[in-house]
This record gives C-alpha cells, sequence and structure tokens, in this order.
C-alpha cells in the first residue's frame, strides 16, 4: 500500500472545516436513504396539491445536491492525485 500527501489550499480547509460541511455530512445519510424512500412512500400515500409538489421538489434536491457537493469538493483533490509525478 502506498502512501499519498496532497497539498490543498487553505480555502478548501476552510470550506471542509465549516459547519456547513458538518450539515452536508449529516444530509448524506439522507439523501442516500430516506429521501427515496420518502419519495416512494409520498406515491403511494397519494399526496395531492402543494404538499406533493413540495415533497417531490424536496426529496430530489436532498438526492441530487448533497452528492453534487461532495463532487465539487473532492474534484480538486482528485485532479491532484491524477496529475503525473514529474
Amino acid at each position: 500500500m502506498a502512501t499519498v500527501t496532497i497539498e490543498v489550499d487553505s480555502k478548501w480547509v476552510s470550506r471542509i472545516n465549516s459547519p456547513l460541511f458538518t450539515i452536508v455530512q449529516a444530509l448524506s445519510g439522507v439523501s442516500i436513504t430516506f429521501a427515496p424512500l420518502f419519495l416512494y412512500w409520498a406515491g403511494s400515500w397519494g399526496l395531492t396539491g402543494p404538499v406533493k409538489w413540495i415533497t417531490i421538489v424536496v426529496c430530489f434536491a436532498l438526492i441530487v445536491i448533497v452528492p453534487g457537493y461532495y463532487m465539487w469538493v473532492a474534484s480538486p483533490i482528485i485532479s491532484k492525485l491524477r496529475k503525473p509525478v514529474v
């Protein structure tokens, strides 16, 4: 197994240590498990009106935005890992 050390700018360190990232970490479990399940339940319960559309929008936002934030944070780190060693 190899050890890899990556230099990351201070702005990324502050983003990862921010309270927003803690909230995103907590929402990641929800976006993977409970949001799709609640979306399914909302369909089987037969919700109507604005409650139905609010439920759909919130569930899809959790399913799409939370993993998108992780990809946004991880992309500079992955690009540093893929950079060839000179």
